[in-house]
């Protein structure tokens, strides 16, 4: 089974998105922009997702948390819910 440790942050426009990224890559404290900005109820916990199953999230976030580089900061990713960038902590295979 596939498992991964994420954490991302959901906005509903890409500018907003783009402009978080860049202040993030500048920075600027992950948890802090997501607690801030982050529509997603994850923000509370920094954006935190905890450790996701493959097949737990929506099909392009899971794609993306399934097959792109870990310790990156990615996106914007736009699902259905508005933009998402998504880091990937680590993933792990049982």
């Amino acid at each position: 089974m596939k498992t991964a440790i994420v954490r991302h942050i959901l906005v509903k426009d890409k500018v907003t998105a783009e402009q978080l990224k860049a202040k993030i890559l500048a920075g600027a404290d992950f948890a802090k922009i997501a607690k801030q900005h982050s529509t997603c109820r994850s923000a509370a916990k920094g954006g935190e997702l905890g450790e996701v199953k493959k097949g737990q999230l929506v099909p392009v976030i899971d794609k993306l948390v399934f097959s792109a580089a870990e310790h990156v900061l990615h996106g914007p990713v736009k699902s259905q819910f508005g933009f998402h960038l998504v880091e990937i902590k680590f993933r792990m295979q049982y």
